[in-house]
């Protein structure tokens, strides 16, 4: 039987559809960038002027702390001694000074830490009616002007006989210090999973238990952040310490500092820089360990599978 289909290439009576041509698609046009040369050099001497207004008087202090005739100029001293140094370094004028700025700031510090983790726990895990007002009054509290409460405080202070304590200046810088710590730690802490909170509470963990073990543990950073930003804002302070503190036995060294002003316009420069030298250190060091042991910034990572 012959086979009647028609074989490849044969005409079959319908014209062949022609093939398709897409025509390339024109070229994106290309946009020319602005030239941005006058504003990167308007930014660099932006830069440049905030760096020397910052670095002018680190380089005062530096120099006049080594110079024997140090003056309100910066000079690099021609010979340059320790001397001022070995004049500050006594207990009264720096030791005992720089204790109570130690014992004041780390006791404000420490006590702001605890009592904003404890208040910011509740408001990042509970939705409650009153939660953003609440949030916004903090936020307001942390606006008000030192000066402008301290004729009260100090009233209150001499009512309840703890004029002159140092307690009462570390729960007064405290205090103050409270509703921009408790703002910053809830942020921080809304940053942990709750579901890591809710694995403990599987596991029998009361929910102090879970803060104290899962969620303070992951925002060590946070807490770091805090305590460092509450440490430094005590340690310069310098009004709260001179209204509340009569004793110059307890005053902390933001405030001694003033020893080394004379009467008619006499200035310990060099001594006044090396005190200064000394007034940082602690600060620096400081900031150095808390960073070294608060941990990374990874510290969430693969905690929650996703």
């Amino acid at each position: 039987m012959a086979d009647t289909r028609p074989s490849a290439g044969a005409s079959t009576g319908t014209p062949a559809a022609a093939p398709v041509v897409v025509p390339d698609a024109p070229p994106a046009p290309r946009l020319t960038s602005p030239q941005r040369r006058g504003t990167s050099v308007a930014a660099n001497l932006a830069l440049a002027l905030v760096g020397v207004a910052f670095l002018v008087p680190l380089a005062w202090i530096l120099l006049a702390s080594v110079d024997p005739a140090a003056t309100v100029s910066v000079s690099v001293p021609t010979r340059p001694t320790l001397e001022h140094f070995s004049t500050v370094l006594t207990y009264d004028l720096t030791f005992l000074p720089l204790w109570n700025s130690l014992v004041v700031s780390g006791g404000a510090a420490l006590v702001t830490v605890v009592v904003a983790t404890l208040a910011a726990y509740p408001l990042s895990r509970y939705r409650m009616r009153f939660n953003r007002s609440f949030m916004y009054v903090i936020l307001f509290g942390s606006c008000l002007p030192i000066t402008a409460i301290m004729v009260p405080v100090y009233a209150l202070f001499v009512a309840l006989g703890m004029l002159d304590s140092l307690l009462g200046t570390v729960l007064f810088l405290a205090a103050t210090s409270l509703p921009m710590a408790v703002w910053m730690l809830k942020n921080f802490m809304d940053g942990v999973p709750v579901s890591l909170e809710e694995a403990a509470w599987v596991d029998g963990a009361s929910a102090m238990s879970a803060l104290r073990r899962i969620v303070v543990p992951l925002m060590r950073p946070g807490i770091a952040v805090v305590f460092i930003f509450v440490f430094t804002q005590a340690w310069g302070n310098f009004f709260v310490p001179f209204v509340l503190l009569l004793d110059p036995a307890k005053q902390p060294a933001a405030v001694s500092i003033f020893t080394f002003f004379g009467t008619q316009g006499a200035i310990a420069y060099g001594q006044l820089a090396a005190f200064s030298v000394l007034y940082a250190t602690p600060v620096l060091a400081l900031y150095l360990v808390v960073q070294r042991l608060a941990g990374g910034s990874f510290a969430l990572a693969g905690s929650v599978k996703g």
